[in-house]
């Protein structure tokens, strides 16, 4: 079978020279912050200081504080932990899986989304700990020789989360890592700055871009690839087992990791573009991170809503096929209860809206794109709400029914983890090439040999 490959769409989309690309997505990292960046980071440090505050007098004064009562012991906290490690899917998934797949369309976005990645599972891990009550207990989750007869309970689910949730970020981790590496080396012999250059040398473990560099750089990059993927996989699905293993109506089902994993690959691609719209217009990089790109992970965004749609009706159906009494009531008290305002947000944002991206006009126009991404990331959130409080508010007995209201300090906490993301992201993009260079340039126009016969 013969492949036209002149149909297909560039991966940049105007001629560029290897040097431009250099100048490009080095002059962030050249370049002094100026006004707007202090703004911004003014705004998103307000909002950490925030979160500070309020863990800070949680500390002092215990889970208290939050608005848990008798009935619902989980909310915010583990509906932010959830979140969180959902935003932090895409990046691998970018990465990992679309390298294997050999999708160069991947090139624009991967070092973003692995940057997100890490950041996201950050803020994901604070909120297991501050839900203990007694953090300074978290070590004890840990293996470590244990003389003192104090064994883990391996049969919680909880304690799987600490070992999945903690691999995911250490590979995602070195995963990021080895591809920075050529552009530490890049960096390093461009920039004229003794400091700069000492750090650079540092970070690029003796990176000479010769043949052999490559050779095993290559070899390491495929492995970790092929190491993360399956992780992609396995890490929300055991956070859903923190639900699915109980026995509480409402959790207990066997549809929620493939659920789950659905819905962290939609939340965290709605997180990718959200913030990759801002990053694209500031630093100019309309022509690297294209419409082409966000196109694409439109349609993913399209068919992750439909998954999660479906997951939706199919929950209503295993509860009336089971003919549980208890489990029907959990999902009729859902949509028709006095949490229904929060399920309909989530229906709305998560099924409904996402529709829109059918249309290719609507996928490839920024501005109603933006506000579609950010409904899904509200719809998400929700949606981690309404599994978590909606199962819990309403016991087998009446008299243990009770309505969850979050406290200042529960939202302090929420508004600081976003504070904590966003900063993350904007000192990411002053100390770090926000693109693959050196992956940019295996794809520009001009570096591969042509497959259709000599013609260009």
């Amino acid at each position: 079978m013969n492949i036209d490959y002149s149909q297909e769409l560039p991966v940049i989309e105007r001629r560029i020279s290897l040097a431009e690309i250099d100048r490009l997505i080095s002059k962030p990292l050249d370049e002094k912050p100026d006004k707007k960046f202090f703004i911004a980071l003014s705004i998103t440090g307000t909002l950490l200081l925030i979160g500070v505050i309020s863990i800070s007098y949680l500390f002092l004064y215990g889970t208290g504080v939050w608005g848990l009562n008798q009935p619902v012991g989980w909310a915010f906290d583990i509906t932010n932990f959830v979140f969180w490690v959902g935003i932090g899917h895409a990046g691998t998934l970018i990465s990992a899986i679309l390298y294997l797949l050999r999708q160069k369309w991947r090139t624009g976005i991967a070092r973003f989304a692995e940057a997100m990645t890490i950041f996201a599972v950050m803020c994901a891990g604070i909120f297991p700990i501050i839900h203990m009550g007694r953090p300074w207990l978290a070590g004890y989750l840990m293996p470590y020789p244990n003389q003192h007869g104090l064994w883990v309970n391996f049969t919680s689910p909880l304690v799987w989360d600490v070992f999945a949730v903690s691999t995911y970020f250490t590979v995602s981790l070195v995963f990021w890592y080895v591809g920075l590496i050529p552009d530490f080396g890049l960096l390093r012999d461009r920039t004229a700055s003794t400091l700069k250059k000492s750090i650079y040398s540092i970070f690029s473990l003796g990176w000479r871009n010769s043949h052999r560099n490559w050779q095993h750089y290559e070899k390491a990059y495929m492995l970790l690839a092929g190491f993360a993927t399956p992780l992609v996989l396995s890490v929300h699905t055991i956070v859903s087992f923190d639900f699915a293993v109980s026995i509480i109506p409402g959790w207990h089902t066997t549809i929620f990791p493939p659920y789950f994993v659905a819905g962290a690959i939609f939340s965290g691609f709605a997180m990718v573009v959200t913030v990759l719209i801002f990053v694209r217009k500031v630093f100019d990089l309309q022509h690297i991170i294209t419409l082409n790109h966000l196109d694409k992970m439109n349609k993913i965004i399209l068919a992750t809503s439909m998954m999660v749609g479906y997951a939706y009706g199919m929950e209503f159906f295993i509860a009336w096929y089971s003919g549980n009494p208890s489990e029907q009531f959990v999902f009729i008290n859902r949509a028709f209860g006095p949490y229904a305002w929060a399920y309909w947000i989530m229906v709305t944002c998560n099924v409904l809206i996402p529709q829109l991206f059918w249309f290719k006009k609507i996928r490839t126009t920024i501005p109603i794109m933006l506000v579609i991404v950010i409904f899904v990331n509200v719809g998400m959130w929700f949606e981690r709400f309404v599994i978590t409080v909606t199962s819990l508010h309403r016991d087998f007995l009446p008299s243990s029914w009770g309505y969850f209201v979050p406290s200042i300090f529960d939202l302090g906490t929420l508004i600081g983890s976003f504070g904590l993301f966003f900063t993350l992201v904007l000192l990411f993009t002053k100390t770090l090439p926000v693109v693959a260079m050196s992956e940019l340039k295996a794809v520009a126009e001009g570096a591969q040999p042509s497959h259709n016969g000599g013609k260009h």
